[in-house]
């Protein structure tokens, strides 16, 4: 097993469910002679597990997991997934590949234009050598990726734009505004978007408390499915709860407690939403998501209740959209924060005086 399966197989212990994706999947590559797949979740939505789910049962499948420190770049990117291509195009045909991507590792990663003609010249060469066999390339953390180290204007990665046939990507990525996608491609392509499936989500959730229930967590239990009738439906934070329930951290049925680790990857998301600071106008729409009272609001009803102007309000929450709940009503989106214990974490910092 290489490493990147491993690091795939490694997320997918304990996993449950999710039927729905993989059926939409399938469908997908069977639909398609190639194409883009994407898969669109909240923070702590399962979309890593569900990857490395997918890895795990598609054993020819090449897996890229750019939220890794130091793989979020082109220059890691390449070199790595040609490798991988390159290795299975030797193991299943008989035709070795040229040029081999080994140049990009024996005489060093010259530049990014280069990679990117030796990456879609190796895809083109799987395609004619394994015309039966269909090459899927997983990369997780979409949202990840430095695109600042890349020519203004180009594709995430420098992914090509057109696809030989039998060629497919699956990526993950936390919600986007689409108009910036980072990506400009011709071929077929389709978004799945975890929110638009809370049925199915809460369900996986069920059997996934069921499957990690233990004697410790049993009495518990009812209040963990409370909290998910109430649309609290998040693997990460379920998970962390379980595992804090087992270990002892709850000294009563207090859930409002955020266990450390929970904690640690909220203060990362804290850290991604300061950039390199916040604006008075920022501080304020982070104390109306926060108050406890508060209900999904629009970006007009914000500006009105912080005295804002509203395209400097919606400027903000483009930039916080991967910590954001969209509810459309009607002609109107609003938003909330991802999910309650995230409110409760950012409350304490939204009572800092502004600068």
């Amino acid at each position: 097993m290489n490493s990147l399966s491993f690091s795939a197989s490694a997320k997918s212990e304990n996993f449950v469910g999710r039927d729905f994706i993989f059926t939409a999947i399938n469908k997908f590559l069977h639909r398609y002679p190639k194409g883009y797949f994407t898969i669109v979740g909240v923070p702590g939505s399962g979309k890593s597990a569900i990857l490395a789910q997918f890895v795990r049962q598609n054993p020819h499948t090449i897996y890229y997991n750019a939220q890794i420190a130091g793989k979020n770049r082109v220059e890691a990117f390449f070199p790595e997934v040609c490798t991988q291509l390159n290795l299975l195009l030797e193991k299943l045909s008989s035709t070795p590949p040229q040029p081999s991507p080994q140049t990009m590792t024996e005489i060093g990663f010259i530049n990014a234009h280069e990679g990117s003609w030796l990456f879609s010249t190796l895809l083109q060469q799987v395609s004619e050598n394994l015309p039966d066999q269909k090459i899927i390339i997983v990369i997780d953390g979409l949202d990840g990726i430095d695109i600042n180290s890349q020519a203004v204007g180009t594709n995430l990665f420098y992914l090509p734009r057109y696809l030989p046939d039998q060629i497919y990507f699956i990526f993950a990525r936390r919600p986007y505004q689409k108009s910036h996608s980072g990506l400009l491609i011709e071929a077929p392509s389709q978004i799945l978007d975890l929110a638009d499936y809370p049925v199915e989500n809460r369900q996986d959730i069920k059997a996934y408390i069921r499957k990690k229930r233990t004697a410790e967590t049993q009495s518990s239990q009812r209040n963990i499915i409370e909290l998910i009738n109430e649309n609290e439906d998040n693997f990460m934070y379920v998970q962390q709860v379980l595992k804090a329930m087992a270990d002892g951290f709850y000294s009563v049925n207090n859930f409002e407690q955020i266990p450390p680790y929970l904690e640690t990857y909220y203060q990362q998301h804290w850290q991604k939403m300061q950039g390199h600071g916040l604006s008075d106008v920022a501080m304020d729409i982070l104390r109306v998501l926060t108050a406890e009272e508060t209900q999904p609001m629009s970006t007009v009803a914000i500006s009105k209740i912080i005295k804002a102007d509203v395209f400097d309000v919606a400027e903000i929450m483009e930039t916080w959209l991967e910590f954001l709940q969209e509810i459309h009503t009607n002609k109107e989106t609003k938003y909330q924060l991802y999910h309650h214990s995230f409110r409760l974490y950012l409350h304490d910092y939204s009572t800092l005086p502004n600068g």
